[in-house]
């Protein structure tokens, strides 16, 4: 890229609204995340009512206070990247429906930008990564591993059947009464606990392909649950720090030899060896250290970007934008929000289509 590009991205699609100023030397110029955990913690998990709501209410606030940090005014930038799916169709729409106003009121192209894409070039944001790299996005509500060829070319060689992890955390620490959100009150109790004591299942390992399933550990953890206050009227502190460990521990394994099985195909298939991770889940401390030592194993450089860069950010929205304004790809005032979009629209839908479409 020539020449040089400054883009206000802005995110909404779940629970955090956000706002950055990114250019095209990589420079994060501003990053503003602002969080809605307190406003679900009494539901244990997203109101997509309530975010709706609190998107339309931040998005001005974030995007204002980006450019204040960025020491920047809005006819600065070049171009307005938003995320336009898939999410919460409230959140998205609020995120849209903003920066449509913002690119007409400033006379500024507009682009809209798949969510997972974000996710899924942060490497190349974070680390000028080439194409084509292997991406396992592992986050609350996605898990797949993408041959990422190119900023608008993705092959997915595999994916969750079911639940994605992050959910899979979110329930099951809404059954051990851990409260929202449920991967970091997990990971904090599984740090105190013993990993061996519970033999949850490592679903679909027998089968060799990339395909995971994370259901069963949940409905696992239940059981073994239901199973302690049979036997003993409740579960103890140390119960649930084992059974958190134990989960965490499985969870870790599958995504692991997971791993290990779509690097050999991307190597095989594609002759390269990269492999990234993004999404929130790869915040664990402990799943990111089974990643390393696959790909290590593998032969494989790792690439993880910065926590805070994982999870969901406005950044990887500038960056996406970036790429889509250096082919000269825009949007117009018909951008619409889209609550499923899949990167790969090629291959068959692994979480059910229903009459919208594919989920991811």
């Amino acid at each position: 890229m020539e020449q040089t590009i400054t883009i206000l991205g802005l995110e909404s699609s779940c629970d955090d609204t956000a706002a950055a100023i990114v250019r095209s030397d990589g420079a994060i110029l501003a990053s503003v995340v602002a969080g809605q955990a307190e406003l679900h913690a009494g539901f244990g998990g997203v109101v997509p009512e309530i975010a709706a709501r609190a998107h339309a209410e931040r998005l001005d606030i974030c995007a204002g206070d980006a450019l204040q940090q960025a020491g920047m005014t809005l006819a600065q930038v070049d171009a307005i990247a938003v995320t336009a799916g898939p999410g919460l169709i409230g959140g998205v729409m609020s995120g849209v429906m903003f920066a449509k106003g913002l690119a007409l009121g400033a006379g500024k192209p507009l682009i809209g930008v798949n969510h997972l894409a974000g996710h899924a070039l942060t490497p190349r944001l974070t680390d000028a990564a080439a194409f084509p790299y292997l991406m396992l996005l592992v986050s609350g509500g996605h898990c797949q591993f993408l041959a990422v060829e190119s900023a608008d070319t993705f092959h997915r060689l595999g994916g969750t059947i079911d639940d994605a992890p992050g959910e899979a955390f979110d329930k099951s620490a809404r059954i051990l009464g851990l409260g929202y959100p449920g991967g970091p009150l997990v990971e904090a109790e599984a740090a105190r606990g013993n990993s061996a004591r519970f033999a949850f299942p490592r679903p679909l390992l027998n089968r060799p392909d990339c395909d995971m399933s994370f259901s069963g550990l949940k409905t696992a953890l239940r059981r073994a649950v239901d199973q302690l206050v049979a036997d003993q009227g409740g579960i103890s502190v140390q119960d649930r720090a084992d059974l958190c460990a134990s989960f965490q521990a499985a969870v870790s394994d599958v995504l692991a030899k997971k791993s290990a099985r779509a690097m050999a195909e991307f190597a095989a298939r594609f002759g390269s060896t990269t492999f990234s991770v993004a999404g929130g889940v790869a915040a664990n401390q402990a799943i990111g250290a089974g990643l390393r030592s696959a790909a290590s194993q593998a032969g494989f450089a790792f690439v993880a970007p910065p926590l805070t860069l994982c999870t969901d950010n406005a950044a990887m929205i500038a960056w996406a934008g970036i790429e889509r304004f250096a082919k000269g790809e825009f949007d117009d005032m018909s951008l619409g929000a889209r609550p499923r979009w899949p990167l790969d629209g090629r291959a068959a839908p692994m979480l059910g289509s229903g009459k919208k479409g594919a989920k991811a």
